[in-house]
């Protein structure tokens, strides 16, 4: 028999299971990271981060990710098992981030998922790293079941949706251009402050007041659009402006200002969906469910609306392999086949392909 009839006989063994054992590689950006699950207990989440290396650069450059992940990847899955007490014999299915991402970071960790899943003769799992994100709060609250609605926010997406079930995702909203994370680190660069912009706003914010207005894209409308190229336009022109006419200005302020207005979009559309359909439940899911602004602005919103917030905790927030896991198992669960050994890594997938 072929691999890929081998590797589909074993996933319908496995499907029924509560105790399956994955192991999860994630290398779609700047960490390489590997976790190791036993139905849903959490064994083992190491990541390796480049953020050091990127730091000088003021970004991540793509080709130096993808030289970092091929020296990390397998140590992190070294060390993933050892945390684990296991073996790769007893790992019964692999999963692996297909994409979206950096395709260079992206073909390292499904060249070495192939390699694995076929020398091993085990099941291949593709997942979709949006969806992971969605799969870390499974991690964080084992109870959480649908319907919810979820705000999806991250350096590279921004949109709400509506969870019916497992693998039943409805987008309502969604950002026009830029994506939250991405003004985050834009505005970050302008402003002089290090890669990544978004952890280095929020601790200079701390000190800054909002006292400078900034825009406010689609005031008025019934939807629950984003729109981000504005705002950072805005605070950028502004920087500019005061340059220019040598002219002082606080950088913490803006950075306040900035930060206020970017969350406050993201809380109040999130809001006005769970009202608009009736849900009592809010998930966060991505890097920027981490920002405390946006945790304690949602979770005051929820209490005075009577809806329930969850967030996956700081180190589910980032790039990591545990949300691949958990993705991965529900994946296995909603009956979805082995990916062959042909699978190839994508750098633009839809949100819920």
């Amino acid at each position: 028999m072929s691999y890929i009839q081998i590797a589909n006989e074993k996933l319908e063994q496995l499907k029924d299971r509560d105790d399956i054992v994955i192991l999860a590689i994630e290398s779609s950006c700047d960490e390489t990271a590997c976790a190791i699950m036993k139905g849903k207990e959490l064994l083992a989440n190491v990541v390796a981060s480049q953020i050091d290396i990127h730091r000088r650069f003021g970004g991540v450059v793509p080709e130096i990710a993808s030289r970092n992940h091929t020296l990390a990847i397998e140590n992190v899955v070294k060390e993933a098992l050892a945390k684990a007490q296991m073996t790769l014999d007893d790992i019964q299915v692999i999963g692996v981030t297909y994409g979206a991402g950096l395709l260079g970071a992206l073909l390292i960790g499904v060249s070495f998922a192939k390699s694995l899943a076929y020398s091993l003769q085990k099941p291949l799992i593709a997942v979709n790293h949006i969806k992971g994100h969605i799969a870390a709060n499974y991690i964080a609250c084992p109870d959480l079941k649908p319907p919810y609605i979820c705000l999806i926010a991250s350096g590279g997406h921004t949109a709400i949706c509506k969870v019916q079930d497992l693998n039943e995702i409805e987008i309502i909203g969604c950002t026009v251009d830029d994506a939250c994370g991405e003004a985050f680190d834009k505005v970050a660069r302008c402003l002089g402050l290090p890669y990544p912009g978004g952890v280095e706003i929020e601790k200079l914010a701390l000190s800054g007041n909002c006292n400078i207005e900034m825009p406010l894209p689609f005031k008025g409308e019934d939807h629950f659009n984003f729109s981000y190229s504005g705002l950072k336009t805005a605070v950028i022109n502004y920087i500019h402006n005061k340059e220019q006419k040598g002219e002082q200005y606080n950088k913490a302020d803006v950075a306040a200002s900035f930060q206020s207005r970017a969350i406050g979009m993201l809380v109040d559309n999130t809001i006005r969906a769970a009202l608009k359909y009736g849900y009592k439940t809010i998930v966060i899911a991505g890097g920027v469910g981490a920002n405390k602004l946006l945790r304690a602005k949602m979770s005051e919103q929820g209490q005075k609306h009577n809806i329930n917030v969850i967030y996956p905790p700081l180190n589910l927030c980032t790039d990591n392999a545990a949300m691949i896991a958990s993705e991965t198992r529900i994946l296995i669960k909603s009956g979805a086949k082995c990916a062959d050994i042909d699978l190839d890594g994508s750098a633009n997938v839809r949100i819920f392909d």
